[in-house]
């Protein structure tokens, strides 16, 4: 069993997204420049169709797995995270979806950080197998 950093309510409490649109629900680990979140799939998720977690369900998880690096990154502050925004999206690739009941865990890189827009790199695995990888600019609302 994977060891938790942040328990789900406290995750919660770090994204901007609320319930029923939350697709991270725990953070494993955390540094300056990583973070290692996860998200088991259950039967309410709104991406759930016939047992299978949907690519958009996918796409979001990663980046909510960026907002909740930048929200933790924040708390640590004691400061309020600012809002953030999906600034582009680059060579997403989704090798298998999902199913109920799976966990999945997502690795963000932060490439680069500059002016409150973020560039991070993300790969997504389901029992150590790479499923998903991509690229993302995030930018934070002034």
């Amino acid at each position: 069993m994977e060891t938790m950093l942040l328990e789900k309510e406290m995750v919660e409490n770090l994204l901007p997204q609320k319930l029923p649109f939350v697709m991270v629900d725990a953070m494993h680990s955390y540094s300056e420049t990583s973070l290692v979140s996860g998200l088991e799939i259950q039967q309410d998720n709104i991406f759930v169709s016939n047992d299978v977690f949907l690519e958009a369900g996918l796409v979001e998880h990663m980046a909510q797995s960026v907002a909740l690096h930048t929200g933790y990154q924040y708390f640590l502050k004691n400061e309020i995270a600012p809002t953030g925004y999906i600034g582009s999206i680059k060579e997403i690739e989704i090798k298998k979806l999902p199913k109920l009941s799976d966990t999945i865990q997502s690795e963000v890189t932060i490439l680069q950080e500059f002016a409150g827009i973020t560039l991070v790199d993300i790969v997504t695995t389901l029992n150590n197998e790479e499923i998903a990888r991509g690229q993302m600019k995030t930018v934070l609302a002034k």
